[in-house]
């Protein structure tokens, strides 16, 4: 089974799910996983021996400024030309399968030439029926058409009776501390500003961000540039996390029982709607701005959740590798079977989704009929 992998690179919570995934294929001997990336530079992508030899493309991305998506330096940050090129110029004829975590160029390049394609991303949650904040007619052209496939594999971190899966975390092996600290990563907003909002504050916040370059102490705010152990090592450490509403973080921080405080990348309905979802599930706190009285009342709570999920990735890579799209269904109800939520989460599904209806739901959820069947007839 030869399969291309496509990751979205503008953000790196899909690289950190992807580092998951090619840490499951590397176990699977049948399964020859090639990478490719795109949305950043080539020379800003780091930490990534885990992936061998992957390829890069330009592809299409999206351009933040002051702490929301800035529609007009994203239409000039992109090229329509460039982009048609690299989808007629990527040859995925030798491939059995292409995945697709919200990488645009593999998955035009597949349907242009009928390679099988699967999404495998948080984005796919919204294609379905599960709660949406803000979501604009654009929003669901751009979900739609951006990285199209024939079969989608959404992430959440609740099923909501829809055809989803568990979220793919990196950090399984992790034992999770508490020291008292603070990590704080909020790649959408100004550095500066972070850093001033955080000396308000008594406790010690460590700041990961993409505009350091060397790290530096600022009173009570260790500043530091990105890196996958550094990260992973304070996250396992801290005692709660303040970030932007993306999908990986978030997941990760559930994983290991860190209080949450997460403010939404203004204009972002993807980020409005996961920030939202958690505040509702009682799992995060939310403010629409840096706002110091929320963030006072936060770093007073005391308690937090966790959520346990099983090894996503290992499961999923195993099932790729089989080629079997029509045995979906059963690799979902086994992930959510190993899911286990707080006693007060588990009281809100129930007064949302009564166990009957979910287990129901659960029984009934059938694939397209254009992906049932295996791959290996392709």
């Amino acid at each position: 089974m030869k399969i291309l992998y496509g990751v979205q690179g503008t953000g790196n919570g899909h690289i950190s799910r992807a580092r998951a995934m090619a840490d499951a294929f590397s176990n699977l001997q049948h399964v020859e996983v090639k990478f490719l990336f795109s949305g950043r530079p080539a020379s800003e992508y780091f930490d990534m021996d885990v992936f061998g030899e992957y390829e890069v493309r330009r592809g299409l991305t999206f351009v933040s400024e002051a702490g929301k998506v800035s529609m007009l330096k994203t239409t000039l940050n992109n090229s329509l030309v460039s982009f048609v090129r690299e989808v007629r110029e990527l040859d995925v004829s030798g491939y059995d399968l292409v995945v697709s975590d919200f990488e645009p160029v593999s998955a035009h390049a597949a349907k242009r030439q009928g390679v099988p394609t699967v999404s495998v991303s948080h984005q796919s949650a919204f294609a379905f029926d599960v709660p949406k904040q803000g979501q604009s007619l654009l929003d669901k052209l751009i979900m739609h058409y951006f990285a199209p496939t024939e079969t989608k594999i959404g992430l959440h971190w609740y099923h909501f009776n829809q055809p989803v899966l568990p979220p793919i975390i990196d950090l399984q092996t992790v034992e999770p501390t508490k020291n008292g600290t603070i990590l704080t990563y909020l790649p959408f907003e100004n550095l500066e500003e972070v850093v001033r909002v955080l000396q308000h504050f008594p406790q010690r916040f460590i700041c990961f961000h993409p505009s350091c370059q060397e790290a530096r102490v600022e009173d009570n705010v260790d500043v530091r540039p990105l890196s996958k152990a550094a990260f992973h090592k304070v996250l396992a450490s801290c005692d709660g996390v303040i970030a932007n509403g993306g999908f990986e973080l978030p997941s990760e921080a559930l994983s290991l029982g860190k209080k949450l405080l997460l403010k939404p990348l203004s204009g972002q309905f993807e980020q409005q709607s996961n920030v939202s979802t958690l505040d509702t599930l009682g799992l995060a706190t939310s403010m629409e701005s840096l706002d110091l009285d929320t963030i006072r009342e936060w770093l007073k709570q005391t308690e937090s959740s966790r959520v346990k999920y099983p090894n996503v990735a290992s499961e999923l890579a195993a099932w790729l590798g089989e080629g079997d799209l029509s045995t979906l269904p059963l690799l979902r109800e086994s992930l959510w079977s190993q899911v286990s939520f707080p006693e007060h989460v588990t009281d809100l599904l129930s007064d949302f989704w009564p166990q009957k209806t979910r287990k129901r739901a659960m029984l009934s959820m059938r694939l397209p009929s254009q992906a049932n069947k295996s791959l290996r007839q392709h």
